[in-house]
């Protein structure tokens, strides 16, 4: 059972714009289609929840309690031996050619220790000023069980009009000094793999690559960034677009079939919304802004969860890569350990 909002009204938060006035709940992609406005959140696993709601303003999110934590409190889904051995794992098949890059992920848990001080919107502040992020957001809606704060850096897709954005992220270290040659490869591969996915429901010839390979300044480390866009065909309704590019290819691996079977295999246990999509979209505007469900936190069970990983390719060193999940998560652990 999830634990209660301290925020009774669902509400849902992105990028200053809070959403009040829930009307409806669906799991049926075509909702996004009917007109109104839409808190998305889509687990890595397939599970979509799409919450319609009529009042959608420019606002801070409201303000809630927050009593995070200790991070001595979190235990993993692969411990540092498990993960290691979980991406030598998969650096054999990348070897027999079975893929030629996988996300290889771990989920944390803790317990919340006060639950009456766990409203996600006093974590969204919490992270708001210690691990700011361009696509941070908070979905908090208690009788679906669901109740998300996202920091996450990536974009997933944003759509204009016709127009279809995406923005992977692959390649990641403390210092653009300490990036290696293989982040670099990475980084490409999965811009081949999201042209690809782009290329299933936009117009023919119009996917495209602006930007490849940009460094990027975040909270305590350095990210690669690429750009891909794509014009949508009249006929894509967002079914087809999320059957199309769902779940993100950065955090699943190429050929994107293959590699989420095999990241199956040596992952224990659902990822959950981390590594979904997290967002909103406006039907009657054709405007939407979906993130990666990545640097994400919820509750669930009178626990917090959050997710982190590392992509692996042929150059790949297993205890390295654990390294990079512990980097990844660092900051933003000790931010959620925080109260007020």
């Amino acid at each position: 059972m999830s634990v209660a909002s301290v925020t009774a009204e669902p509400y849902a938060w992105f990028g200053g714009l809070l959403a009040t006035g829930l009307t409806e709940i669906s799991s049926d992609p075509t909702a996004l289609d009917s007109g109104g406005w839409w808190a998305v959140c889509i687990t890595y696993e397939g599970r979509a929840t799409f919450a319609r709601f009529t009042d959608v303003r420019p606002a801070p999110p409201p303000a809630g309690r927050w009593h995070g934590p200790s991070p001595d409190d979190w235990q993993t889904s692969l411990d540092q031996a498990a993960y290691v051995a979980a991406v030598a794992r998969i650096k054999e098949h990348i070897a027999a050619g079975d893929i030629y890059q996988g996300n290889v992920c771990r989920v944390l848990s803790a317990p919340l220790p006060d639950l009456t001080s766990a409203d996600p919107s006093g974590l969204a502040s919490l992270l708001a000023q210690g691990n700011p992020a361009p696509y941070a957001g908070v979905i908090s809606i208690p009788e679906a069980a669901l109740q998300v704060v996202t920091a996450s850096p990536e974009l997933f897709l944003r759509r204009e009009g016709s127009m279809l954005t995406s923005r992977p992220i692959k390649g990641t270290a403390a210092t653009a000094e300490q990036m290696l040659d293989k982040d670099i490869a990475e980084n490409i591969m999965i811009v081949d793999l999201v042209r690809n996915d782009l290329s299933g429901v936009c117009e023919a010839g119009s996917v495209d690559v602006p930007e490849v390979v940009v460094p990027e300044e975040h909270p305590g480390l350095i990210h690669l960034v690429s750009t891909v866009t794509g014009t949508l065909r009249p006929d894509a309704g967002w079914p087809h677009v999320l059957a199309s590019t769902f779940p993100p290819g950065s955090v699943t691996g190429c050929p994107k079939p293959r590699a989420i079977e095999l990241l199956a295999a040596v992952e224990r246990g659902p990822r959950g919304p981390y590594c979904g999509a997290i967002g909103w979209v406006d039907a009657d505007a054709a405007r939407a802004q979906l993130a990666v469900g990545i640097r994400t936190f919820w509750i669930e069970s009178g626990r917090l969860w959050f997710g982190t990983g590392a992509g692996i390719t042929a150059g790949s060193d297993p205890q390295g890569e654990w390294e990079e999940t512990e980097l990844k998560a660092r900051n933003l652990l000790r931010v959620a350990a925080g109260s007020c």
